[in-house]
């Protein structure tokens, strides 16, 4: 029997990114669990919500993710919670990602067990997406989301809706979402998100809605981005926000330059980027070897790479 460590990301997150006590109570959860690493937390306050980054063995993991759930339930009140990120529960999401030594299939499994248990302890809804999705449709997080918390529950309401089948939760106790949990989403997939921030020298914001309206894919820019240009209260300028679903085949580099180009056409100029939680450290090699003209590189350049498991 093979004792290889098999390892999963988690990058869920919860809607409430403003109330300090709140959100270190349900990190906390996470954070206390044996064989599961925190690897970062990210409070967003106009957003109103926080995303986790964690590393786990299955099982660990899968305490975590429940515990996690749980405590956002029970602190968190979606009939009250307002944000400007679109989400549809108090635990919004509930991602994961094959890291080391598993396979898809295996995390697929335990997306599902997780999404079992939440509704039978909690009664919660349930929606999967990914790989775990029950029709095409809803493979896609914005499919689930459209017309958030408050437009969603009001659709479910209405069984004869033409869309209610299609839009209805996985798990329920009657077709709706919960008043004051929302529903969860719960999913596997091969590749994570990267969400990065790319700052303008302009408090004008449409020119932040072109730009992304023009770097997203339905209309026209890259097919793995989706991004909005916002304003962020606590940050000089506006921003082109961009989630980013495979860094690999866009890197991050090739977003840059076309933000860049696309802002030089209102006269408009980049004045920095952001990444929004850990990133893996190809998708900054790729970047690195464009803008330096190298050649010939590969993961053995750089020292710390010896001293990795």
């Amino acid at each position: 029997m093979s004792d290889v460590k098999k390892y999963i990301l988690a990058v869920p997150n919860f809607s409430n990114g403003r109330d300090e006590d709140v959100i270190e109570a349900i990190v906390d959860e996470v954070r206390k669990v044996e064989g599961v690493k925190l690897i970062s937390y990210e409070p967003e306050h106009d957003f109103n919500r926080t995303v986790i980054t964690c590393i786990g063995e299955p099982a660990p993991l899968k305490v975590a993710m429940l515990n996690m759930a749980a405590k956002s339930y029970e602190l968190i009140d979606m009939s009250v919670q307002k944000g400007t990120h679109p989400r549809i529960g108090a635990q919004d999401t509930i991602p994961l990602y094959p890291f080391k030594n598993i396979e898809l299939d295996e995390v697929k499994e335990l997306a599902e067990e997780i999404g079992k248990e939440i509704f039978d302890k909690h009664k919660v809804p349930v929606y999967f997406s990914g790989v775990n999705s029950r029709i095409d449709k809803k493979k896609a997080l914005g499919f689930i989301r459209k017309g958030q918390y408050e437009g969603l529950k009001e659709l479910l309401k209405d069984k004869s809706n033409p869309d209610y089948e299609m839009r209805k939760p996985d798990y329920s106790t009657n077709g709706e979402l919960d008043d004051k949990m929302g529903a969860t989403i719960v999913s596997a997939d091969m590749e994570g998100l990267t969400a990065y921030n790319v700052f303008l020298d302009t408090e004008d914001l449409s020119i932040a809605k072109k730009i992304a309206k023009a770097v997203r894919g339905p209309s026209g820019g890259f097919s793995t981005v989706k991004s909005v240009g916002l304003k962020f209260p606590e940050h000089k300028g506006v921003v082109v926000s961009m989630n980013m679903f495979d860094c690999g085949k866009t890197p991050l580099y090739r977003t840059f330059n076309f933000v860049k180009s696309e802002a030089a056409r209102y006269g408009v100029n980049v004045t920095g980027s952001e990444l929004v939680g850990p990133v893996k450290l190809e998708y900054l090699l790729n970047s690195l070897e464009y803008f330096l003209g190298l050649e010939g590189f590969d993961m053995n350049s750089i020292m710390e790479t010896h001293l990795m498991g």
